[in-house]
């Protein structure tokens, strides 16, 4: 049995072999930086991918494609690259290679996931043009444009960016894989692109993506960015389930493993010799609600099911205490971070939540929570939530649906879901703005009437440097605290494992693997 559980550096017929290390992810769900939200294809992204920005270990952002990024107004941005980029087959990274990925990611009927983060830009609303009636019978009217009057390409290596307003985080923004250029291969056939993505990264596609199998990619070797790759190569491992990659760990079958389940990470560090690394996470735990549902529009009986969570309860008997329990939006690593800023809302007392479901007018008929179901240890926490509910709030016909992976982020976009279900949102770029944005956002997927929140969110994006901002941010963050449509749960705790092969396993929670993949090594 404890030879079963070394984390082994003898190869397998699986392992990887010579300089190349290998990933343990799940199944992706795009390859294609404007269309993937899904931290497993984010790993992959950050691997293939540079940006104009990118964000250093304590995170402070720095240019990385960018030579200068410039602004008299902090809305009107000039944007110079550098010299000598290219894209994996060689064809010149330039200004047009950003603004028309920009541009292709930002139009409605393309419907990318990352299009609304180009809403800064002036005339994204003329490619968006805003529902009528919000989800009612009438449809939006078409596009009057696809694309953004914003961006203008000034020369070969410069663009020019008019924001609808100042904002003082825009070169933060640009950190997130979504902002990242695409070649002209990719815009002549999206689809094929998506199989067998032409990064600009230090790794480059082997092949293409082998579904629920493996992602192999090699270092670039025309790579002329911040970041060589110091390994030959790394394939991404894809597996079912976080334990079936746990076991390849333990057995040498694969090399670094982020997402080890809680429940297992006492394990790894009694058989891991050391090679394991917890560290802070940008990553919070949500209860998000769906509020066109009129069942759940009664502000008392949300915040009832809040008070009967027990969230410490719940960290140590499901992630034996590795996770923060939360009252807050926003990650502990966040500027602008406040501990428990929700409350007494986000406090157990089940007292008072039965008190609050009476004045709601108590609950009939049964209660479904959802979980993607790839993930067992989400699917056991969202059982004891369930579980709690029934005893603390005498609601007895609580139910667990466990939706595959693959449909649960198309039933959050298309507003199916029937209700509270399980949420997450891992920091794209440092900021709060990143955080709140995307719940206040006219169409978020919880259909929540944000609009005092967003006003906030306006005046923090107008200040003059990212630290004011903050005090604006924080504002917007108690309006949502004190509406509830999403209820924070617990801050993660990433625990990194590797095996004997490697060195210079470098981590860091501002990048999406928490791994920096071009620094580690291969013994």
């Amino acid at each position: 049995m404890l030879l079963g559980l070394v984390l082994s550096s003898c190869a397998s017929p699986d392992s990887e072999t010579g300089r190349s290390f290998s990933y343990a992810i799940l199944e992706p769900t795009h390859l294609t930086p404007g269309r993937e939200t899904s931290i497993q294809g984010l790993y992959v992204l950050d691997a293939l991918f540079d940006t104009l920005t990118r964000t250093d270990p304590k995170g402070r952002v720095a240019n990385d494609e960018a030579e200068s990024i410039t602004s008299p107004d902090r809305r009107t941005w000039t944007i110079r690259i550098k010299p000598g980029l290219s894209f994996h087959n060689g064809e010149p990274v330039t200004a047009a290679s950003y603004v028309d990925a920009w541009n292709t990611a930002a139009y409605g009927p393309n419907g990318w996931v990352n299009g609304f983060y180009f809403a800064h830009i002036d005339g994204f609303e003329a490619m968006n043009p805003p529902d009528p009636d919000g989800g009612g019978p009438k449809s939006a009217p078409p596009p009057s444009a696809d694309r953004l009057a914003g961006l203008k390409v000034l020369d070969r290596r410069t663009f020019q960016v008019r924001l609808t307003a100042p904002f003082s985080q825009f070169p933060t923004t640009l950190a997130f894989v979504g902002f990242a250029p695409l070649p002209r291969a990719a815009l002549a056939n999206i689809r094929q692109f998506d199989r067998a993505p032409i990064g600009n990264g230090p790794f480059r596609i082997e092949g293409q993506w082998e579904n629920n199998r493996q992602i192999k990619l090699r270092r670039y070797p025309g790579y002329r960015g911040i970041r060589p790759a110091r390994s030959d190569g790394l394939t991404f491992k894809i597996y079912a389930t976080w334990e079936t990659g746990f076991t390849d760990l333990r057995a040498g079958r694969v090399d670094v493993m982020r997402s080890i389940p809680a429940p297992l990470i006492p394990q790894a560090r009694r058989v891991s010799g050391g090679r394991i690394r917890s560290i802070p996470s940008s990553t919070m735990e949500y209860l998000e609600f769906p509020l066109y549902d009129k069942r759940f529009q009664n502000q008392d009986l949300r915040k009832a099911i809040s008070m009967a969570i027990d969230r410490q309860g719940i960290v140590n008997g499901v992630y034996d205490g590795a996770y923060r329990p939360t009252g807050t939006i926003l990650a502990p690593i966040i500027p602008g971070f406040r501990p428990n800023a929700c409350g007494e809302t986000c406090t157990y007392q089940p007292d008072k939540a039965r008190e609050l479901l009476r004045r709601a007018g108590g609950w009939q008929g049964p209660l479904q929570l959802s979980v993607a179901g790839n993930d067992s240890t989400d699917r056991q926490w969202m059982i004891d939530v369930a579980n709690q509910l029934r005893q603390n709030l005498g609601i007895t016909d609580v139910r667990v649906r466990a939706i595959p992976q693959a449909s649960y982020l198309g039933l959050l976009g298309d507003r199916k879901m029937s209700g509270p279900y399980r949420a997450t949102w891992i920091m794209d770029y440092p900021s709060a703005e990143n955080y709140l944005t995307f719940r206040c956002t006219p169409d978020n997927r919880q259909g929540y009437n944000g609009a005092a929140c967003r006003d906030l969110l306006a005046q923090g994006n107008r200040a003059p440097s990212p630290n004011k901002a903050v005090p604006y941010y924080q504002r917007a963050e108690d309006i949502l605290l004190a509406d509830l449509p999403v209820l924070p749960l617990w801050n993660q705790q990433d625990t990194i494992a590797y095996s004997k092969r490697l060195s210079n396993v470098n981590t860091d929670p501002y990048v999406a693997p928490h791994v920096r993949l071009d620094e580690v090594t291969v013994k």
